[in-house]
C-alpha cells in the first residue's frame, strides 16, 4: 500500500471504540501493516499535558469555547507531532476521537457558533482529514452502563460521562446527523451487539477501503 491511512472512530461514551481499535490493530499487524494506535485529547506529549485538565473539568468553568480551544491546542500539536508524520510513513493511523468529537460535544451541545467551529478545525487539521471515520451508535442509557463497569466501582465519571441522558441523547443524534451528511467519509457501525458482531462490521469497512486504495494504486 502507497502511502498510510487516517482512521477515526466516534462515538458516545461507552460505545466501545477503545476495544473496538485494539482489535482492528491486531487484525491489521497480522496482515503485515504498519499501524500507529492514538486517541484524543492526547496523543502526543503536548496533547496528553492538556488531556487532563479537559477531562477532570478543570476547563468547564470557562466554557465550551475555552474548551474548544484547548481541544485545538492539543489537536494541532498531535496532527503535526504524531498522526502526519505516521501516515507519510505509510502507517495505518487509527485515533479514539478527533474533529467530529469537538463539533458534537463542544459545537452541538456546547452551543458554539459553527462557524467559529469550523474556522478552528481548518486551521488546527490543516487538510489532514480522516480517510474513514467509524462513528459506533449505541443507545446513551447502554453506553453510560458500559462506561460505569468499564470505570468500576467508587470512580468518579469524567467531565462528559456525567452529564445528562438528554444532553447524551443530543450528541447520539448530532453523530447520525454527520454520518448522514459525510457518507463519503462516516460509516455507521451499530454498536449494540456482541463484541465480535461490532468488530465484524468495522472489517468490512476497513477492508472495503484497503481494497480502493489498492486498486487505485495498480491503476497508477
Amino acid at each position: 500500500m502507497n502511502g498510510g491511512l487516517f482512521i477515526t472512530f466516534e462515538g458516545g461514551e461507552g460505545a466501545g471504540k477503545s476495544t473496538q481499535i485494539r482489535r482492528l490493530a491486531e487484525r491489521l499487524r497480522g496482515l503485515g501493516h504498519d499501524v500507529l494506535v492514538t486517541r484524543e485529547p492526547g496523543g502526543s506529549p503536548g496533547a496528553e499535558a492538556v488531556r487532563h485538565v479537559l477531562l477532570s473539568g478543570a476547563a468547564e468553568p470557562f466554557g465550551p469555547r475555552m474548551e474548544a480551544l484547548l481541544f485545538a491546542a492539543a489537536r494541532s500539536d498531535h496532527v503535526e507531532q504524531v498522526i502526519r508524520p505516521a501516515v507519510e510513513r505509510g502507517a495505518i493511523v487509527l485515533c479514539d476521537r478527533f474533529l467530529d468529537s469537538t463539533r458534537v460535544y463542544q459545537g452541538v451541545t456546547g452551543g458554539l457558533d459553527p462557524v467559529f467551529v469550523a474556522g478552528l478545525e481548518r486551521i488546527v487539521v490543516n487538510g489532514m482529514m480522516p480517510d474513514l471515520t467509524l462513528i459506533l451508535d449505541l443507545s446513551p442509557v447502554e453506553g453510560l452502563r458500559r462506561a460505569g463497569v468499564r470505570r468500576g466501582a467508587g470512580a468518579a465519571a469524567d467531565r462528559f460521562e456525567k452529564e445528562t441522558i438528554a444532553i447524551h441523547e443530543r450528541r447520539r443524534e448530532a453523530f447520525l446527523d454527520i454520518a448522514m451528511r459525510e457518507p463519503y467519509r462516516c460509516v455507521l457501525v451499530d454498536a449494540g451487539g456482541r463484541e465480535d458482531e461490532v468488530a465484524a462490521r468495522i472489517d468490512t469497512a476497513v477492508d472495503r477501503l484497503l481494497s480502493d486504495r489498492e486498486g487505485k494504486a495498480a491503476a497508477e
